[in-house]
C-alpha cells in the first residue's frame, strides 16, 4: 500500500454518515457561495454580495478555531482560555507576509519598511521581519510560531501536572501578556493599529472578486480538512487515549501512559490548527491588530464550543457560526445589549443545555428511539 493511500486511509478512518453529510456541506457552501458570487449578476435574487462571501469566510475560520478548542477541551479536558493568542500568531504571521508585499505602493513609498515603521524613525527592517517577503515561509512561520509556543507552554505545564482551573488561568495569563507586548510601537507590529492596508496575496489583489473566492473556498477546504483529521484522531486508538485522560488522569497514569505526552501532543496540534484558522482570516476582514489577544476573544471562542456542545466536533462549529451570526445581528440592531446577549445564551446554555445543541439533539434522538410504540388498541370480545 501506497504512503499516499495509507493518509488518506488514516483521515478517512470512522468516517460514518454525519460526518460525510456534514463535509458534503462545507465543500457544498464552499463552492456554492463563491459561484454565486462570481456567476451570478448582481441584480439576480441569487447573487451573493461580497461583503457577504467574506463575513461567511470568516465564520468558516471561527469555526476552525472553534473545532481546534473541541479536540483539547472536547476530547482531552484541557479547558484552554487562550487559544486566541494562538489564533493571532497565526494571523499577524500571514499580515507580516501581506505587509512585505506592499513595497513602494506604501503612503511613504519605502520598498522595504512598512509606513508604521517609516513613521516611527525605525531605519532597518528588524530581523523577526526577515523571510516574510516569501509566501512558503510565512506559511511555515503561520504553523510552526502558534506551535512552538504551545509546545513550549504545555511542556512545562504538563510535566508540572498543572491542570484544571489553573491552566486555565495560564493560558488566560499567557494571552493578556501578548496583548500588552503587542500594544508597544517599539515590538515592531504596528502598536494598536496592528497590520492593515493590504494590497496582494500571491501577485493577486486582495481586494479582487476572485481573491475573495478562493479564500473562501480555502477556508472551507481547512475545515474540512480539520475536521477529517480530528475525527481519524478520535477514532484512533491515541483518541481512546485522551478520552481516558479526560475522564480519569489519574488512572490512566496509573496504567503507565505518558499522560503529559498525550496532552502536549494534542495541545500544540490544537495550537497549530488555531494559527492556519487566523492566517485564512486576516486577508479577509483586512486587519490584525493586538485586540485579538483579548482575554474575552479567548472566553467568547469557549462559549462557541459550549453552545455547540464539546466532544461532539460537528457541535463547536455549529456554535461558532450561530453565536457570530448572532453577534453580527445584534451588535447593529441593539449594540448596547450584546454583551448581555452573550452572557445571557451562555448562562442559559449551561443550564438548558449543558451539552450543547448538537449534545441534546442526540440525547433526544436516543430517547425516541428507545421508547417503545404503544400498541393499538384491542376491540374487546363480544360477550358470549
Amino acid at each position: 500500500m501506497s504512503r499516499g493511500a495509507m493518509k488518506g486511509g488514516f483521515l478517512l478512518r470512522g468516517l460514518d454518515r454525519g460526518g460525510l453529510i456534514f463535509l458534503a456541506i462545507v465543500l457544498g457552501v464552499g463552492i456554492l457561495v463563491p459561484a454565486l458570487n462570481l456567476l451570478v449578476p448582481p441584480g439576480n435574487p441569487f447573487h451573493v454580495p461580497g461583503y457577504a462571501v467574506s463575513l461567511v469566510g470568516k465564520y468558516l475560520c471561527f469555526a476552525l478555531l472553534a473545532l481546534s478548542i473541541d479536540l483539547v477541551w472536547g476530547y482531552c479536558g484541557i479547558l484552554s482560555l487562550g487559544h486566541g493568542a494562538f489564533f493571532a500568531l497565526g494571523g499577524y504571521a500571514m499580515g507580516m507576509y501581506l505587509m512585505r508585499q506592499i513595497g513602494a505602493r506604501g503612503v511613504y513609498a519605502n520598498p522595504e519598511l512598512p509606513d508604521f515603521m517609516v513613521f516611527l524613525n525605525w531605519k532597518e527592517l528588524p530581523w523577526y521581519w526577515y523571510g516574510f517577503d516569501q509566501f512558503w515561509f510565512a506559511a511555515i512561520m503561520v504553523i510552526a510560531v502558534p506551535g512552538a509556543l504551545a509546545f513550549l507552554l504545555g511542556w512545562f505545564a504538563f510535566r508540572s501536572r498543572v491542570t484544571g482551573v489553573y491552566l486555565s488561568i495560564i493560558t488566560q495569563a499567557m494571552t493578556f501578556a501578548l496583548l500588552l507586548a503587542f500594544f508597544r510601537n517599539d515590538m515592531g507590529f504596528g502598536g494598536n493599529n496592528g497590520l492593515t492596508d493590504f494590497k496582494d496575496i500571491l501577485g493577486y489583489p486582495v481586494q479582487a472578486a476572485g481573491t475573495r473566492a478562493t479564500l473562501f473556498f480555502a477556508s472551507a477546504l481547512a475545515l474540512a480538512l480539520g475536521f477529517l483529521l480530528c475525527r481519524a484522531i478520535i477514532r484512533s486508538k491515541l483518541g481512546k487515549v485522551l478520552i481516558a485522560i479526560r475522564d480519569a488522569e489519574s488512572r490512566t497514569r496509573f496504567l503507565g501512559y505518558r499522560v503529559e505526552h498525550y496532552k502536549l501532543f494534542v495541545f500544540t496540534l490544537s495550537a497549530c490548527m488555531a494559527g492556519v484558522a487566523g492566517a485564512l482570516y486576516v486577508p479577509q476582514v483586512g486587519i490584525i491588530n493586538p485586540s485579538e489577544f483579548s482575554p474575552a476573544q479567548s472566553i467568547e471562542m469557549v462559549i462557541w464550543v459550549a453552545v455547540g456542545g464539546r466532544g461532539t466536533l460537528i457541535g463547536p462549529v455549529i456554535g461558532a457560526i450561530l453565536v457570530n451570526f448572532g453577534k453580527t445581528y445584534f451588535t447593529a440592531a441593539i449594540p448596547d445589549f450584546w454583551l448581555f446577549a452573550l452572557g445571557g445564551l451562555f448562562i442559559a446554555v449551561t443550564l438548558f443545555l449543558p451539552k450543547g445543541i448538537v449534545g441534546a439533539v442526540t440525547d433526544w434522538t436516543k430517547r425516541y428511539r428507545k421508547t417503545p410504540s404503544r400498541p393499538d388498541p384491542v376491540a374487546p370480545k363480544p360477550a358470549e
